[in-house]
């Protein structure tokens, strides 16, 4: 049965992915927590936004929370199983167009989806369904071929295979320019040699969205962006890696040997690869700020009941005023975080360029993130130390924030760029 949501938020949507498209912006600073999931007074949310994320919260609660712990205490959770449960439901292409299976509604019901996938009692869970929903799709959605997108979108979006983004590796992390996987073009078909690193979903995947040097001219014009089914001969998964956090998510090494992909499989333009791949950080650095919202505002929450009912010193810990004075400065800044992603999802969905933005989100999202699970994970004490406590999950999580998709370093070069302030390069 298709949800209501699903068939009023299908005849509304008239734009076609990455089209602007209309919010809501009403006067109000009020935010979208679970316990405003109702609020009519939402920045950029309307109705059909909050019906969406409650249609989906259902999911989370049925089919994702209640099995969350065994997936993280197994190191892996079913993707494809989950994906499709997902795609039937329509949340892996909200904004995808709808000739391929999506409901081709604007930006800003990818970011109600990514806040509500926070949710979810672990960090591992909703960073794969990002991948898949809004990180290795977006320039194919973009600027592939209509037979490509038939071939790899539509599926993708549905929740029949399971998609990952190729483009760290071992040599070359936020350094996207620096990477050495190549993809040499022999009649028909791209060869491509190298590795990968950090792959998540990569022990599932059945395709990989993988920027390669296409090339041996300058690093930002030399580099494509290819869908390369995993099943191919000369696809190596490596092994499984051990992580600190995002347990539940399963992150791979991954190498190529003499691997052929169909010429016919490269997304848009060859040579385009970097600047495709730029674009589609944007998103993500944006879908990365928006999904840490609802777990750090659940553990502010979970440490304020906490430390009201825990007492010392024959007082509760709450009413010491260095940490009811703590969590209010707390409070003060995930509510500055979510202003500023609510901004730059506006400006986005107008046709504006969101790059020092979104990359000032994903900075402050990852500080945040380290800032206030450490001080409640100290409040907590010992109990916080414990895996069995969401505080715990979220500090090893969270500290990701940081370092994916561009590592805070990386996001501040680009916000002084921006700014030019960066120093001149100095030519002989």
């Amino acid at each position: 049965m298709v949800p209501r949501w699903l068939g009023l938020l299908a005849r509304k949507g008239q734009a076609k992915w990455p089209l602007p498209g209309r919010t809501s912006c009403r006067p109000s600073s009020s935010s979208s927590g679970a316990g405003a999931i109702s609020d009519r007074n939402h920045l950029i949310y309307t109705q059909e936004h909050f019906a969406l994320r409650a249609s989906l919260r259902k999911i989370i609660d049925k089919e994702i929370n209640p099995f969350v712990d065994k997936w993280e205490e197994e190191g892996q959770f079913p993707a494809h199983q989950v994906f499709k449960t997902l795609g039937k439901a329509g949340f892996l292409g909200v904004n995808k167009p709808t000739e391929y299976g999506g409901l081709g509604l604007d930006f800003s019901y990818s970011m109600a989806v990514a806040e509500e996938l926070g949710n979810i009692q672990c960090g591992g869970v909703p960073m794969a369904i990002g991948v898949q929903s809004d990180m290795a799709t977006p320039a194919l959605a973009r600027f592939g071929s209509d037979e490509v997108k038939q071939q790899f979108l539509t599926p993708t979006i549905a929740g029949d295979v399971v998609a990952c983004l190729g483009v760290s590796e071992p040599e070359a992390g936020s350094d996207v320019a620096g990477i050495k996987t190549k993809a040499i073009r022999k009649g028909d078909d791209y060869v491509v040699n190298g590795g990968k690193m950090w792959i998540t979903s990569g022990c599932q995947a059945d395709w990989m969205c993988l920027l390669a040097n296409t090339s041996d001219g300058p690093p930002h014009r030399n580099k494509s962006l290819l869908c390369l089914p995993m099943k191919l001969p000369g696809v190596h998964v490596a092994k499984k890696i051990d992580k600190m956090g995002m347990r539940s998510s399963d992150t791979a090494q991954i190498f190529f040997e003499d691997v052929r992909v169909p010429s016919k499989y490269l997304i848009g333009e060859e040579g385009m690869g970097f600047t495709y791949q730029m674009l589609q950080f944007q998103e993500e650095r944006l879908w990365a700020a928006a999904n840490i919202l609802a777990p750090l505002e659940n553990v502010m929450q979970e440490t304020i009941d906490y430390t009201r009912r825990r007492k010392t010193f024959n007082q509760p810990i709450l009413y010491n005023q260095t940490v009811h004075f703590r969590l209010a400065e707390l409070t003060t800044e995930l509510e500055l975080l979510r202003s500023l992603v609510y901004r730059a999802v506006a400006l986005y969905i107008q046709g504006n360029d969101v790059t020092k933005l979104a990359s000032m989100a994903k900075l402050k999202a990852g500080r945040l993130a380290r800032e206030l699970t450490d001080s409640c994970l100290q409040f907590w004490g010992g109990m916080g130390f414990m895996n069995e406590v969401l505080v715990s999950r979220l500090y090893r999580d969270s500290r990701l924030v940081s370092i994916g998709g561009g590592s805070d370093e990386v996001m501040l070069s680009i916000i002084c760029k921006y700014m030019d302030t960066l120093p001149k390069k100095q030519h002989p």
